[in-house]
C-alpha cells in the first residue's frame, strides 16, 4: 500500500514543501531514498523502537520511504514522525479518517513516543499556508510560534499516540489559538540610568532616528557598553512584519525559546571577538544564518572592535550595504537577510587611556596608529558616527539633573521614523524593477541610495558650502559625503525640518573625527 505524508524542508530562512511517500509491499528491506542525510537515515531506529512501543509492530516487508524533491538534501531528526505514520498507515495499522493529504507534518520523536521541537516552524507554517495547507501537527513546543500564521490550523502534539489519535478520529482536538501580537522593550535596561554622558546620549538617538552605524571611542569605564545596551530601548517597536522575519530567523537557527512563540523586540547579539568569520556571516555544510542575520532589525554589538579579526571585520563591509549575505556551496546558494545597525565601541589606544582626565597614556603615537589600523579604512567610512566617550567627573555624577527615560527618548525617535516611513512612501511608485531589485525598499535613513539622497536632501546654499569645505579640509571620502547627508538628514528630521540647515551639516561632521585623514592628527 502507497500513502503521502507530507512535511517540510528548510533552505535558508524558508522552507519548501516534501512530499514522504512509504510503500509497503513484498521483501524484508527497509529503504529510505530522497537525498537523506545520516540523521535522517537514522530514523529506521527511532522509528522501529516507537512503533513497538507505542503497541504497533514494525512491518517486516519490504517497506519503501522516498523523499521528494530528490535532489534537495533532507537533514535533521524532523521527519520521524511522518514517516512513522506513513509506515503505520502503509502496513494498515492505521486508518486514518482526517485528510491528511491536507496537513504538514513535522517532529521528532523519542524512544517512548514522545515529540520533540524543531526547527524553522514559523517558515514551514508560512510555506504551508501559501501551498493551500489547511492545517499544521507539530510538536507543542513549536505551537506558539506557528500559530503566528494566519489562515492556517496549528494543532500541537505531545505523544506519538496524541498525532494517532486525531488523525484515526478518535479524538477531537481544537486548533491552537492564534498567537497575539504585542511589540516589547528589553527589560531592566533604560536611558534614565546613564547620569552624565548628554552629548553621547544625542549621539545613541540620531543613530537610533535614522538607523545609524556607531562607533563608541573611549577609555574603560567611561560606559560605552552601558550605552550601548540601552539603544533598544529607544529603536522604534517591531512592526508585525519585522518581527515576523525576526522570529524566522532565529526558528531555523534554533534559537528560539518555546514559550517565546514570536520575538517581541529588536534583538541584540554581542559575539566574542574570537568569532570566525563563517559564525559572522553564516554559513556551514549546510548553510545557517550567522549574526549579523540573527541582529536581524536590531542590533550587532561589536565590544573592543580592534580586537576582532581583520578577516572578520572585512566581510561586514558587503552586507552592511547590500542588507543582505549570499552564501555559495557546490550544490546550492542561499541569501540571508541582514539589514542589521552595527553598534562598535573600543579604547582610544592600546592601554585605554588616551586624553583621561586622571590616568596618562603610556602608548606612543605610532603605537596607536597601529592600534587603529586593525580597522580598515572601507569599514571605518561605513560608519556613520565616531564619537568620542570621556569619563564622567564623580561630581557631575551627584549633581546631574534626573536623565532621560528611554520612554522620553523613544518618543522623538518614533516621530522622527515616522517622517522618513512617510518620504520614502511617496518615492516608492518611481522605482524602475531594476533598481528596486538593487537596491531594497528604505525605511529609515541610514538605508538611502542615492537617488534618495539627491530627491530628499535639500541642502540651503550654506549648507552645501559648508560642506564642501569641510570635504576638502578633513579629506573625507565621497561614502563619508554621503554618510554626513544622512546623517545631517536625521538631525533635521528630530527638528521636524525640511531643509538641511548650516547647523544641521556641522552637526553631522563633528561626528567625523575618527576619519582616517584626521585621526592621527587628534594625538
Amino acid at each position: 500500500m502507497l500513502v503521502r505524508i507530507f512535511g517540510s524542508a528548510i533552505h535558508g530562512v524558508d522552507a519548501i514543501t516534501i512530499t514522504i511517500e512509504v510503500n509497503v509491499g513484498q521483501g524484508t528491506r527497509f529503504c529510505l531514498v530522497g537525498l537523506p542525510d545520516n540523521a535522517v537515515k537514522e530514523s529506521e531506529y527511532r522509528i522501529e523502537t516507537v512503533i513497538k512501543n507505542t503497541g504497533y509492530r514494525m512491518p517486516r516487508l519490504r517497506t519503501v520511504v522516498n523523499m521528494a524533491p530528490a535532489d534537495i538534501r533532507k537533514a535533521g531528526a524532523a521527519y520521524d514522525l511522518p514517516i512513522a505514520l506513513g509506515i503505520l498507515a502503509a502496513s494498515e495499522q492505521a486508518v486514518f479518517q482526517q485528510p491528511v493529504e491536507r496537513f504538514v507534518i513535522m517532529g521528532e520523536l523519542g524512544l517512548d513516543g514522545t515529540l520533540r521541537p524543531v526547527r524553522g516552524a514559523l517558515p514551514m507554517a508560512m510555506r504551508a499556508r501559501q501551498e493551500g495547507f489547511s492545517g499544521m501537527i507539530l510538536p507543542c513546543q513549536n505551537a506558539l510560534e506557528a500559530a503566528m500564521v494566519e489562515g492556517i490550523d496549528v494543532y500541537g502534539m505531545a505523544h506519538v499516540r496524541e498525532v494517532l489519535a486525531f488523525l484515526e478520529g478518535k479524538e477531537s482536538r481544537s486548533p491552537e489559538p492564534p498567537t497575539a501580537y504585542q511589540p516589547g522593550f528589553p527589560e531592566g535596561l533604560d536611558f534614565s540610568e546613564v547620569k552624565g554622558q548628554e552629548t553621547i546620549k544625542r549621539a545613541m538617538e540620531i543613530a537610533a532616528a535614522g538607523g545609524h552605524n556607531i562607533l563608541l571611542v573611549g577609555p574603560p569605564g567611561a560606559g560605552k557598553t552601558m550605552l550601548a545596551r540601552r539603544l533598544p530601548t529607544i529603536l522604534p517597536p517591531l512592526t508585525l512584519a519585522e518581527a515576523l522575519e525576526t522570529t524566522r530567523i532565529h526558528s531555523v537557527a534554533g534559537k528560539l525559546n518555546a514559550t517565546d512563540g514570536v520575538l517581541t523586540s529588536r534583538p541584540f547579539r554581542s559575539p566574542h571577538h574570537t568569532i570566525s568569520e563563517m559564525a559572522m556571516v553564516g554559513g556551514g555544510s549546510i548553510p545557517q544564518p550567522g549574526e549579523i542575520s540573527l541582529a536581524q532589525h536590531g542590533i550587532l554589538f561589536l565590544d573592543e572592535l580592534p580586537e576582532y579579526r581583520r578577516s572578520v571585520l572585512e566581510v561586514l563591509r558587503q552586507p552592511m550595504e547590500e542588507r543582505c549575505v549570499s552564501i555559495s556551496r557546490a550544490r546550492q546558494a542561499m541569501e540571508f537577510p541582514a539589514t542589521f545597525q552595527l553598534v562598535a565601541s573600543c579604547n582610544p589606544c592600546p592601554c585605554g587611556f588616551l586624553n583621561h582626565r586622571e590616568k596618562a597614556c603610556t602608548c606612543h603615537p605610532t603605537a596607536v596608529r597601529k592600534y587603529f589600523n586593525r580597522i580598515s579604512g572601507p569599514l571605518l567610512d561605513r560608519i556613520d558616527l565616531h564619537v568620542e566617550v570621556m569619563p564622567v567627573a564623580p561630581s557631575a555624577l551627584a549633581d546631574s539633573p534626573p536623565p532621560e527615560s528611554s520612554a522620553d527618548i523613544r518618543g522623538r525617535v518614533v516621530a522622527a521614523r515616522q517622517l522618513q516611513s512617510k518620504r520614502f512612501r511617496s518615492l516608492e511608485i518611481s522605482f524602475s524593477p531594476g533598481d528596486k531589485k538593487q537596491h531594497p525598499d528604505a525605511y529609515c535613513n541610514a538605508q538611502m541610495n542615492k537617488a534618495q539622497l539627491e530627491r530628499f536632501c535639500n541642502l540651503v546654499p550654506e549648507a552645501r558650502q559648508l560642506l564642501s569645505t569641510a570635504m576638502n579640509r578633513l579629506q573625507l571620502s565621497a561614502r563619508a559625503y554621503d554618510r554626513i547627508l544622512k546623517v545631517a538628514r536625521t538631525i533635521a528630521d528630530l527638528e521636524a525640518c525640511e531643509h538641511i540647515a548650516p547647523r544641521h551639516i556641522a552637526d553631522a561632521i563633528q561626528y567625523r573625527t575618527l576619519d582616517r585623514a584626521s585621526w592621527g592628527h587628534s594625538f
